[in-house]
């Protein structure tokens, strides 16, 4: 057994009697009801804390792991079913699944940080190369405008915001599939509208 289950499992064990109105408060959570939400949030976010916490080992990203998760419960309550098992065990799962998504971001992060190069010595600004990034920054932001909206977004969430799929799924609250796909169109057409650009601008020079 993992770690991350053994937390889970232990956490289980600490409220061994199932509360009746956990899936009420769940179904009332489904319909919007805030007060029901604060409730289910005093009662379960300690325990959900503590396995967040043991994922990821750093109380600063466990903290907004866990506002994470419970933003996950309030968009997500109607999916839960109580014949499929304890409202807790379908909280744990919510949250361990969003610290182990966090847990994989960090740690590529961590990896690109490694294998990035050191930083050259600083030199003097040159005007003409400042220029020339400016205009290439300008082809950018217009062929971004040339994609359609969805896509749009985000290939602004991964690369600028430095979301993962998962996370840009959760921020925009539609499927991993569909975020995947955007992501591949998106870049595809991308990549279409700056090599017309550069030829476009190849075909003007005298």
């Amino acid at each position: 057994m993992s770690v991350d289950r053994e937390t889970a499992v232990r956490a289980l064990d600490a409220n061994p009697e199932p509360r009746a109105e956990d899936a009420d408060l769940l179904s009332a959570i489904a319909g919007g009801d805030r007060v029901a939400y604060t409730a289910l949030y005093r009662r379960y976010a300690p325990i959900l804390f503590g396995l967040v916490n043991r994922i990821l080992g750093e109380r600063g990203e466990a903290e907004e792991v866990l506002q994470e998760v419970f933003l996950q419960i309030w968009k997500r309550a109607g999916e839960f079913d109580e014949r499929r098992g304890r409202a807790l065990y379908w909280l744990s799962t919510v949250a361990r699944n969003r610290a182990l998504d966090r847990r994989s971001t960090l740690k590529s992060r961590e990896r690109l940080a490694a294998a990035a190069p050191a930083l050259p010595e600083t030199k003097r600004r040159d005007p003409v190369a400042d220029a020339s990034l400016a205009e290439e920054a300008r082809h950018l932001h217009g062929a971004l405008g040339e994609i359609p909206e969805p896509q749009q977004k985000v290939l602004l969430l991964a690369y600028f915001d430095g979301l993962s799929q998962s996370e840009i799924a959760e921020r925009l609250g539609i499927p991993l599939g569909t975020v995947k796909s955007h992501a591949r169109l998106g870049l595809a057409k991308l990549r279409d509208v700056l090599r017309g650009s550069r030829a476009e601008k190849e075909s003007n020079r005298p």
